[in-house]
């Protein structure tokens, strides 16, 4: 594709395929589940002190033995998921030029790393006992410090939210669809929003057993949280360039994933896995 075509503004051309939702509604909860966990088994490895005998499980961790980084390293899993949804917002920025596959993966990310990580730090300078909570009073910090912390996180959520969005914009197969504000809302809740709720569903048999708070409620907030930016970046953008029509989009890979996944997260996690 020509990079002189026409774009959203602050983007680069995509070349994506027609999105229906149907796609997003696979891979949103297809990544909230692999990333999620993969990194767990990066938190268990950084844990492989002396004295600590770390266990993953499907729907989560545990370990025996005492070591003084303990509680810090409790915090290193939500660093870990931030870290990757910083690489893959770069990736979404950096290398626009994809199939609609390749960039609802990236995006979706991007997304899951930024706002199932920063949303922990809010509720760790409540909850000591929280994961982030935990590295926080290793690390000494106070209460106008954990404050300050979760300030910060809300509004890193805020701005992550708002530049997103746009990359949803970029998929519309054509320009009468996004060419005025609440159009590109509607567009941006059928593609993104709705099908970020809709995939909590999907969410279930990959975590399950596990008790009804945590396997519904924090997904429920993860996407909140990120939703709610998405939607108003709608409002955000003033202008919108159009690309060409783009390809249509393929189910199959991630559905396939979603299948793979569930049998690795209830056959091999589930039963758990020892790092040492």
């Amino acid at each position: 594709m020509s990079t002189s075509c026409s774009h959203l503004e602050a983007i680069r051309p995509v070349e994506p395929g027609t999105p229906d939702g149907c796609e997003d509604f696979c891979y949103g909860p297809a990544h909230v589940v692999c990333r999620s966990e993969a990194t767990q088994i990066g938190r268990k490895i950084q844990a492989l002190t002396p004295g600590l005998y770390p266990t993953l499980f499907h729907n989560n961790q545990t370990w025996t033995g005492q070591d003084p980084l303990q509680d810090l390293l409790q915090g290193t899993g939500a660093v870990s998921i931030f870290l990757i949804g910083t690489i893959f917002g770069f990736l979404l920025h950096s290398r626009p030029e994809r199939s609609t596959t390749h960039h609802l993966f990236i995006f979706w990310m991007a997304y899951q790393g930024l706002f199932q990580s920063l949303p922990q730090v809010v509720i760790g300078g409540m909850n000591p006992s929280n994961d982030v909570g935990m590295a926080m009073n290793y690390l000494g910090l106070g209460r106008a410090d954990k404050a300050v912390a979760g300030f910060v996180a809300l509004g890193v959520m805020a701005a992550a939210g708002l530049w997103l969005g746009p990359h949803l914009l970029s998929l519309a197969p054509d320009s009468a669809q996004i060419h005025t504000r609440s159009k590109r809302a509607g567009f941006i809740f059928r593609i993104g929003v709705l099908p970020a709720f809709a995939g909590i569903i999907l969410i279930v048999p990959f975590r399950m057993p596990r008790n009804l708070v945590e396997l519904i409620l924090w997904p429920l907030i993860v996407t909140f949280a990120g939703t709610l930016w998405l939607q108003l970046s709608a409002r955000r953008i003033t202008r919108v360039r159009y690309c060409g029509r783009p390809k249509p989009a393929s189910i199959f890979l991630p559905f396939w994933a979603l299948v793979i996944l569930v049998l690795i997260f209830q056959l091999i996690l589930r039963p758990g896995i020892r790092f040492y």
